[in-house]
C-alpha cells in the first residue's frame, strides 16, 4: 500500500494552475439512487442513477494577476467564471498522472464564489461547484 501526505495535490481551474493557493479539494463522486423494489420485496432495492458530484476547494484569497479572484471572479465586473462552467482538474500528488497518480477532469458549472475577510483569519474563499456530467479518471496529462 503506498500512502502519501496530501499537501502535493495540484489543481487547475480554467487551465489555471492555482495549486499554489489550495488549502483542501474534495472530490464528491455521488449518483442518484433509483428504487427498482418489485411487488413481494422484503427490503429495498436500489440501482445507481445519474452521476450527481461536486467539487469542493478551499482557496486562500489573492488578487493578483491572473490568480485566484482574477481567474474565478474576474479583473472587473461581468468577465470572471461565477455563473458559467469550466474546466477543474485534479491531481492527488506533484507531478504528471500516471497509474499510481490518477488525472480526475470535470466541468463544474461555477455558482458561488463568496469571499470571506475574518481579521483573525487567513482571508479565503469555500466553494462546492456541481459537476456536469460526470467525474472522468485518467491516468494520462497534466494539470
Amino acid at each position: 500500500m503506498a500512502v502519501f501526505l496530501g499537501n502535493g495535490v495540484q489543481l487547475s481551474v480554467n487551465s489555471i494552475n492555482l495549486s499554489e493557493f489550495v488549502k483542501s479539494v474534495t472530490l464528491n463522486q455521488t449518483f442518484d439512487t433509483i428504487d427498482v423494489s418489485a411487488m413481494g420485496a422484503v427490503g429495498h432495492s436500489q440501482i445507481a442513477g445519474l452521476e450527481n458530484s461536486t467539487i469542493t476547494i478551499e482557496f486562500m484569497a489573492d488578487f493578483a494577476t491572473s490568480k485566484v479572484n482574477q481567474t474565478i471572479n474576474g479583473a472587473t465586473a461581468g468577465n470572471g467564471l461565477v455563473g458559467s462552467t469550466t474546466a477543474v482538474k485534479v491531481i492527488p500528488k506533484a507531478g504528471t498522472a500516471g497509474a499510481d497518480n490518477p488525472l480526475y477532469t470535470a466541468t463544474c458549472l461555477v455558482i458561488e464564489w463568496p469571499q470571506v475577510y475574518n481579521v483573525t483569519e487567513l482571508a479565503s474563499v469555500s466553494v462546492t461547484w456541481p459537476v456536469n456530467g460526470g467525474i472522468v479518471k485518467t491516468i494520462t496529462g497534466t494539470v
